[in-house]
């Protein structure tokens, strides 16, 4: 119930006044039946506004540290991601990990849609980095098709550690889905699930415009000491 309050009541009104979401290729989510939304991952925000734009319920992952936050703001987090249906996922991985994807699964099995991030981390500098194959895994076991959905501009709207976003009109794209089926049974082939993954996020690399790096964003930010040129994202 809360999910749709926010939506439509509380705070969705009110973010699409401000935001004016700019959205290509909507169509491409189907009306019905179990769907994956894997996106790339450039800002807090992003987990807000694809449920916005999208008319169907959207359930995501969020990495357990956002229900877990002390005080007010710690709360807040906590009661705005629990009342939105995200899923909290610990992202040591093993069987924390793969608790969050077979409550996916149960979402898809009952025809709804799951939103993944299979970067796994919001990129450290608007890049797109190497997928990890959890969303190969969703595809292939439940069968359902996967709608590549790109954030074009929350990077700039709200960069990490800004707690304001700034004005700007919200820019999402969606691409046509893509199906797996020719993979049908072979779920656990860590091959497979490699050359899934990766042709997921071709896909997005393509609708992005953004650089990709093949390499894990979240051993990137394990480099404190790291550098790495700005992201130069081509004109979308």
């Amino acid at each position: 119930m809360l999910y749709w309050l926010l939506k439509y009541v509380l705070l969705g009104p009110l973010l699409r006044l401000i935001f004016r979401p700019q959205v290509e290729g909507l169509h491409h989510v189907p009306a019905t039946g179990p769907v994956i939304l894997a996106s790339n991952h450039l800002s807090f925000s992003d987990s807000i506004f694809t449920p916005l734009i999208v008319p169907r319920k959207v359930t995501f992952v969020a990495k357990a540290e956002y229900f877990t936050g002390r005080g007010i703001k710690g709360w807040l987090t906590k009661m705005f991601f629990t009342g939105t249906g995200t899923i909290p996922v610990d992202r040591s991985g093993g069987r924390a990990a793969r608790a969050a994807l077979d409550t996916q699964l149960k979402v898809l099995r009952a025809g709804g849609i799951a939103g993944i991030y299979p970067e796994g981390t919001r990129s450290p500098d608007g890049r797109l980095y190497r997928g990890k194959t959890g969303v190969a895994r969703l595809a292939l076991e439940s069968g359902a098709p996967v709608v590549p959905v790109v954030m074009l501009n929350l990077d700039e709207i709200q960069p990490p550690g800004q707690l304001i976003p700034n004005l700007a009109r919200v820019r999402i794209r969606f691409g046509p889905p893509l199906d797996f089926s020719r993979y049908a049974g072979l779920a656990g082939d860590r091959f497979v699930e490699r050359a899934v993954t990766d042709e997921i996020m071709y896909e997005l690399m393509e609708l992005s415009g953004r650089e990709y790096v093949d390499v894990y964003a979240q051993q990137l930010k394990a480099q404190p000491t790291a550098t790495t040129p700005p992201a130069t994202p081509v004109a979308a």
